[in-house]
């Protein structure tokens, strides 16, 4: 059994045979173990527009997701799995990981046993590029398909504010169509089950060791 937290209601882990699904309706901050966990917490205020974005009336807070990254890190070092963030995601900053290269490979991420590496979604069939950064803990570390996937959809327009924006509809700039928020967020199958396999590399074994490195 694996573990899927912060996932989307009626999305693609969702009635899986062997997957526990935490979506919204349930608090995955209280997940206790014992399984192997994939994990994709809360980006919002993580990435690039953690401020809220060009039109953003209220400028918002730099990590303050609710400890929803820092809930699904210490599953992920407990009871082993992944963790998945946007590319540049500044909980990687903030909770003392190295960051990895944009090109692909796995590199050490911690003292924690933790391995990182950046991967983009385009190639296991999202519209976009979407580079994604995922942090793994006691699982095996596949060759994946590394660099820059076949262009795509893009995911925004790239704005920083509203000014930005307004100026380039003066100059003649037509709005670019963009993915939806659901389809940003959603994980493409084949990006499910390669993290769904990562998860399930975890064992027994490897529970114990995480668990006793831990311990004071």
């Amino acid at each position: 059994m694996i573990a899927a937290l912060y996932v989307q209601e009626r999305g693609t882990y969702t009635d899986l045979l062997g997957v526990d699904p935490w979506t919204e309706s349930r608090d995955a901050r209280l997940y206790a173990g014992p399984h192997a966990v994939v994990a994709h917490p809360p980006c919002e205020r993580w990435g690039r527009y953690w401020f809220g974005g060009p039109s953003a009336r209220v400028r918002r807070v730099k990590g303050d997701d609710g400890g929803c990254f820092a809930a699904a890190l210490a599953a992920v070092r407990q009871w082993g799995g992944v963790l998945e963030h946007p590319e540049a995601s500044h909980a990687w900053a903030h909770h003392g990981m190295n960051k990895p290269p944009k090109s692909g490979g796995w590199v050490n991420a911690d003292f924690d046993g933790g391995w990182t590496c950046c991967v983009e979604q385009g190639h296991y069939g999202h519209p976009s590029r979407k580079a994604t950064w995922l942090y793994t803990v006691g699982t095996e570390l596949p060759d994946l398909t590394w660099g820059p996937a076949p262009t795509g959809q893009r995911m925004d327009e790239g704005f920083h504010s509203a000014a930005e924006r307004r100026a380039a509809r003066a100059a003649g700039q037509k709005p670019v169509e963009r993915l939806s928020h659901r389809q940003r967020a959603a994980t493409p199958l084949a990006f499910r089950d390669l993290l769904l396999g990562l998860a399930r590399t975890v064992t027994v074994t490897q529970h114990r060791n995480t668990q006793t490195r831990k311990q004071p």
